[in-house]
């Protein structure tokens, strides 16, 4: 099992629309891929406009089918317009 975080700088104009596209769009296309058993989206304590996208999934192929989708790259135009820069860390779940 991996589990997956990516953190964005959101836009401080783009917050609510960022959190919008989430719960409308991006979670309910990522639900439909096997193999996603988590998927949340949390904001950093302290800074209002960290967020972070974490996923849990059965294994890395499954990971890699939704970030090859069609699907996710639909999505792509519309996350990418609401931040400026993301980082991606993957962590092999081992308890």
């Amino acid at each position: 099992m991996i589990e997956r975080h990516i953190t964005f700088n959101v836009h401080p104009d783009s917050v609510t629309e960022f959190v919008r596209f989430f719960a409308d769009e991006y979670r309910p296309a990522a639900a439909k891929s096997p193999g996603l058993i988590h998927l949340s989206l949390i904001r950093e304590a302290e800074h209002a406009t960290r967020y972070q996208m974490v996923f849990r999934w059965d294994d890395g192929d499954s990971a890699v089918r939704w970030r090859t989708s069609p699907e996710h790259e639909a999505l792509q135009p519309g996350l990418n317009a609401l931040h400026s820069g993301m980082e991606i860390v993957a962590y092999q779940v081992v308890g």
